[in-house]
């Protein structure tokens, strides 16, 4: 492993010089990748010298044979032996790649699944519970569109979050199960139901090349509430992307040019994340590294109401405090899932 954290700052090293070339100093675009990489592996040089002055002490210790400085030097090395070992477990999170992705925007798309209208309702409360935790984050928050509930709550909701939200929200993909009794429910029995949760990487135009001659746009009234444009001018936009069936709509803009941008936003968006599964697949990587498979159908937490719990299956940890939760309280749960990430990649790292 110190082979490795070694090689890390040798390219700290070859930055350091890179950035001092005038060809790389007029390139703002790659000046500001090198500096934030640069400042990345900062620490960890530091802890590799702390790191390399314990492995002296150790090794002078082994080589003193005068009576009165042997005592204090293996006491010193003592001291370094312990102090090596913490600072291994510091360094080895720096083994773990960043994945470039976590700081892109998000298509964050929030379903009803079984359960009828108690799961239209629970739906809409995991939607404001991602809401609240973009506003606490700042982060700009853009409803792409948004399907009502008879009965109460939503059908379904995808909604375009600005910021470098992937990271934070990559894990939310699956299956939200909720236990609780409903307010209908007359005999106090607990009820469950589901809501299914999609998180995509919002994708740039280089990311995806989208032909023209590929798509299908067709343009209709939005329907609910939304003053005296609703049903009177074809605002709303539907494209279907042929060769790979993907159909995309927005219409919670009153700009028909508006509604089209969020659209192609959102149509890249899935046939990016299609290409990277795709791709994945192929190199036998489905999500190996990650925690769960990111599938719509796994399930990964249960929000139980009259025990005041949450459970992530994938870390097998509860959480209390269910209301500050539903109130967008997500830190430590994300941290959570960030660590056991971290852990599961590292575990593959050493391995190989």
């Amino acid at each position: 492993m110190i082979e490795k954290l070694r090689a890390l700052a040798d390219e700290y090293a070859q930055i350091e010089i890179k950035m001092q070339d005038p060809d790389v100093l007029a390139d703002q675009k790659r000046m500001t990748q090198l500096a934030k990489r640069h400042k990345e592996l900062e620490a960890l040089v530091s802890l590799l010298q702390e790191y390399d002055r314990c492995e002296s002490a150790i090794a002078f210790a082994a080589k003193v044979t005068d009576a009165d400085l042997k005592p204090l030097a293996d006491e010193e090395a003592a001291q370094a032996v312990i102090r090596r070992e913490q600072l291994l477990g510091e360094m080895r999170s720096f083994l773990v790649p960043e994945d470039p992705q976590d700081e892109r925007n998000v298509i964050l798309e929030v379903r009803a699944g079984t359960g009828g209208e108690e799961a239209a309702l629970f739906a809409a409360e995991l939607l404001r519970m991602y809401l609240r935790y973009t506003e606490q984050k700042k982060w700009k928050t853009e409803l792409v569109s948004k399907t009502d509930a008879e009965g109460g709550g939503i059908k379904e909701a995808v909604v375009r979050i600005e910021g470098p939200a992937f990271g934070d929200f990559k894990f939310e993909s699956g299956v939200h199960r909720v236990q609780r009794i409903p307010e209908t429910e007359k005999k106090g029995r607990v009820h469950t139901s589901a809501a299914t949760v999609a998180v995509l990487p919002e994708a740039e135009e280089v990311d995806i090349a989208i032909r023209p001659q590929d798509l299908r746009i067709d343009t209709f009234r939005s329907g609910g509430a939304g003053g005296q444009n609703v049903n009177k001018v074809e605002s709303a936009i539907r494209i279907t992307h042929i060769p790979t069936n993907t159909v995309v709509a927005c219409q919670t803009e009153r700009s028909q040019l508006r509604n089209r941008e969020i659209a192609m936003s959102l149509l890249r968006s899935r046939i990016y994340e299609a290409e990277r599964e795709k791709l994945a697949k192929e190199r036998g990587e489905m999500r190996a590294g990650q925690i769960g498979s990111g599938d719509r159908s796994e399930k990964i937490r249960t929000y139980n109401f009259p025990q005041d719990r949450v459970t992530d299956h994938r870390v097998n940890r509860n959480f209390s405090n269910l209301p500050s939760i539903m109130e967008g309280d997500l830190s430590a749960l994300i941290s959570s899932l960030k660590q056991k990430d971290s852990e599961l990649k590292l575990e593959q790292i050493t391995a190989n």
